[in-house]
């Protein structure tokens, strides 16, 4: 887990785990803090939780992560009317403002409510469930994330990135040099992990 600043390209706190918690977000907040940082805004990738450790900082949902979820609910190439309209409302993100996007939201959603409401009865069990149900997780997705993806454009002053690109790309640098270093043990894996995310400012 790494907490890095866009701007500096500095990686200011880390800590090997081997499962993501949210009480390693909250030790992190907590060690920047305690230094003397002020924390100003923060770009996270949607875990559930997060928000609630930052729920004093402007919060900014990254784009990208975004896109993702949406995609993993109605693939790359939905049959689905609906479902090829909302990819298409998500591929706006970045490209429009916030009261245009929650405008074409709602305007899906009030075209497609009861599509959304419709049910299965299953033969053996006789109970029912929604038919669409990824159509719907996708929209409670975009719904739930809608006040932490505009962030960036309510606070223009902090010039805060709409996405995770750069920590990301960053980690691709560090998986790719340690490919090169194969077959290491972990304690000597860990050790070099630790001095590329001490010296490594720019890449």
């Amino acid at each position: 887990m790494v907490f890095r600043e866009a701007w500096t390209k500095k990686n200011l706190w880390w800590k090997h785990i081997s499962s993501e918690k949210i009480a390693y977000y909250k030790q992190g907040k907590e060690h920047l803090e305690a230094n003397g940082f002020t924390i100003q805004a923060v770009v996270i990738d949607g875990r559930r939780g997060v928000k609630q450790v930052f729920q004093d900082i402007p919060v900014q949902m990254c784009h990208f992560h975004q896109a993702q979820i949406i995609q993993r609910y109605l693939t790359k190439n939905p049959k689905l009317e609906a479902s090829q309209e909302l990819q298409k409302i998500v591929a706006m993100l970045t490209k429009t403002d916030e009261y245009t996007f929650i405008q074409l939201l709602e305007e899906w959603h009030e075209k497609w409510k009861n599509f959304l409401k419709e049910k299965t009865t299953h033969p053996i069990t006789e109970r029912w469930s929604y038919t669409h149900k990824r159509v719907r997780s996708a929209y409670k997705s975009l719904n739930t994330n809608l006040p932490y993806l505009f962030t960036h454009q309510h606070y223009p002053e902090l010039n805060i990135p709409n996405t995770t690109n750069q920590l990301e790309g960053f980690f691709a640098y560090l998986k790719g040099l340690l490919n090169v270093h194969r077959g290491m043990k972990a304690k000597r894996r860990t050790k070099l992990i630790n001095e590329i995310l001490k010296g490594k400012t720019r890449f």
